[in-house]
């Protein structure tokens, strides 16, 4: 288990370093220049010359990039914004939580809501509850959030008055980002979990559960649930994932300052400390929660811990 661990956490290096070039490269073919963006269109060429010299963005491109990388690796500094002259990392150390809050509370909704519906279509397959839950399943994973979030604004915000339209100022602010977001994640997690729980029921040891005389509710939630749930980990988890940086158009219409709406606005500014830290900061976060969903699988299935434990073993 702890050589499994060590070498997942040894295989984020080369990805932070992948995804930190990749980023590099696509910033520096980007026509203009963070100090054009800074000082507007009507600012003199010599003084858009000395901005980017004291930004370091006249150096050649290998040079900043092994300058920004030392400073990341060796001193944990991820630079200084451009636009608003603040170290990177306070900056997404304040916006994270937000983007956290968001993933989870829409995650967490998305389960509530796809796994229990997923397994009643399971149980009643073709009939009309399962024709129902499909049929709202797809309607809903083929919705996006800023459109669910807009009907949401629309009827809860602007009408009835209940939730706040834009802010993160109190728990409110969260209801609505979460059923926008949760909502298209829920019918996805219901699909899932439906097709993993057809799989799963037909197996022979359900079949001598039941024989033996365990009753539905037994022979679906003790034995049947615990091995459909892997796939529906391994989606729950991916979407976690995506969701602490990839919720751009969510955050920007609800107005929360999160991880995503920052990496935006840096790339608009072609900031590029800003938009590099956080797809680092994101990517080490994504990696930590795929290695989450890894480990989870042996608390689910011994069979995984074993091999796990064989393999530290060796």
């Amino acid at each position: 288990m702890y050589r499994f661990v060590l070498k997942r956490l040894l295989l984020m290096i080369p990805i932070v370093v992948g995804v930190s070039f990749l980023i590099f490269t696509i910033l520096n073919l980007i026509p203009g220049d963070p100090a054009s963006n800074i000082l507007g269109i009507g600012a003199v060429q010599a003084d858009i010359d000395a901005l980017n010299e004291e930004l370091g963005y006249n150096l050649p491109f290998l040079q900043r990039y092994f300058n920004y990388m030392y400073n990341a690796v060796v001193h944990f500094d991820l630079g200084v914004s451009y636009s608003t002259k603040k170290p990177v990392f306070d900056e997404i150390l304040g916006r994270l939580p937000v983007s956290l809050k968001v993933a989870f509370n829409a995650i967490l909704f998305s389960l509530v809501f796809g796994i229990p519906l997923g397994v009643l279509s399971a149980v009643k397959q073709n009939s009309l509850v399962d024709r129902l839950s499909t049929g709202i399943a797809l309607l809903l994973a083929s919705q996006p959030g800023f459109l669910i979030g807009m009907i949401l604004m629309l009827i809860f915000s602007l009408r009835l008055r209940w939730f706040p339209a834009t802010g993160a100022a109190t728990w409110k602010s969260y209801v609505m980002p979460m059923i926008a977001l949760g909502l298209p994640y829920g019918g996805r997690q219901l699909r899932f979990t439906r097709s993993s729980m057809l799989e799963t029921i037909r197996q022979d040891y359900v079949r001598t559960a039941r024989a033996k005389g365990a009753n539905e509710h037994i022979a679906i939630w003790r034995h049947a649930m615990k091995n459909a749930l892997m796939p529906v980990i391994t989606v729950a988890g991916t979407s976690f994932g995506i969701l602490i940086g990839g919720a751009i158009a969510t955050e920007t219409l609800f107005g929360l300052p999160g991880l995503g709406s920052f990496i935006v606005a840096g790339i608009k500014q072609k900031d590029i400390p800003v938009v590099t830290g956080g797809i680092i900061i994101f990517a080490l976060i994504f990696s930590f929660v795929i290695l989450a969903v890894d480990l989870s699988y042996a608390f689910i299935d011994p069979r995984i811990k074993a091999k796990y434990a064989g393999g530290g073993k060796r």
